[in-house]
């Protein structure tokens, strides 16, 4: 790219930057870009550019593959059932282990490292995410300490954003029994979005979006309104684990949050294209 070119694309951001300065975006930082390392670090640019930009991201991460792997070290199996981790007490312990410990500081670290400045959280801190057991509706099996969330209580990320610190949190929950409860990521992100009443929910996937042929990338459906979304996920073209991303967007904009995107976090500076460009990427899920 030259000089020229690398103008225009600052001269493009500059309604993009001016329109959301100050606002909150909800980012659930998940797949393969928290595994490759060019990805992870991109993304990490990516959000540390915002924050000086004057955007205010809000980072919720998962860590299925980095749990799964810490229980196989204990020689424990991983049981999954729609998509779900059955989590009895020992696997909750490596649970929190893994999300609030390990990965959640390791994300921080890399933050800092790069010139920017977060603080990791778990829905423990503060009493963020409250969470009670997880019910499955007319189904016999228990899945242990998976969670649901019950109330959010943001006034510590209001804090920190208002410190110009970036909220990092890991999707554990505290149930008013004294457990400690299991959360899919993309759920907690798109509550928090809500209670947070954000600009945007992004979700970050290791796919280019939703398609209406799954194994047709060229079906790729840029704007997804929220009606169709529900008839794909009963008819089943959405299932597995987009199923709570799509849950989350649709949630998010139910509650006041104006946009919601799933993109490719496969793809370098995805971010930015998304928030900054007039390209856009991914799937937009509109009401």
């Amino acid at each position: 790219m030259n000089f020229t070119n690398q103008a225009q694309v600052l001269i493009e951001a500059i309604p993009y930057i001016r329109s959301f300065y100050g606002k909150t975006f909800v980012i659930k930082y998940g797949g393969n870009a928290m595994v490759n390392t060019d990805l992870k670090k991109a993304v990490i640019l990516d959000i540390i550019l915002l924050k000086y930009l004057g955007l205010n991201p809000v980072i919720v991460h998962g860590g299925g593959p980095e749990i799964s792997s810490s229980l196989k070290l204990i020689g424990k199996e991983s049981l999954f059932h729609n998509g779900q981790r059955v989590t009895d007490g020992e696997t909750m312990e490596i649970v929190n282990m893994v999300l609030a410990g390990k990965i959640n500081k390791g994300i921080v670290a890399l933050i800092n490292q790069f010139g920017g400045k977060a603080i990791g959280l778990s829905g423990q801190d503060g009493n963020l995410l409250i969470a009670r057991k997880k019910i499955l509706p007319g189904e016999e099996l228990d899945l242990g300490f998976v969670g649901k969330i019950e109330a959010i209580n943001p006034d510590l990320i209001h804090l920190l954003l208002k410190n110009n610190y970036i909220p990092v949190i890991a999707p554990v929950g505290m149930g008013n029994d004294g457990n400690i409860y299991n959360i899919n990521a993309d759920t907690v992100a798109g509550e928090l979005a809500a209670a947070l009443q954000a600009e945007k929910l992004i979700l970050l996937t290791d796919v280019e979006g939703i398609c209406s042929d799954p194994t047709d990338n060229s079906s790729l459906i840029s704007a997804l309104k929220v009606e169709t979304a529900n008839n794909m996920i009963a008819s089943g073209q959405i299932d597995g684990g987009m199923i709570p991303k799509v849950e989350a967007c649709i949630h998010a904009l139910q509650h006041g949050v104006k946009r919601t995107h799933i993109i490719d976090g496969r793809q370098l500076h995805s971010l930015l294209l998304e928030i900054l460009t007039d390209k856009g990427i991914g799937t937009m899920v509109i009401d």
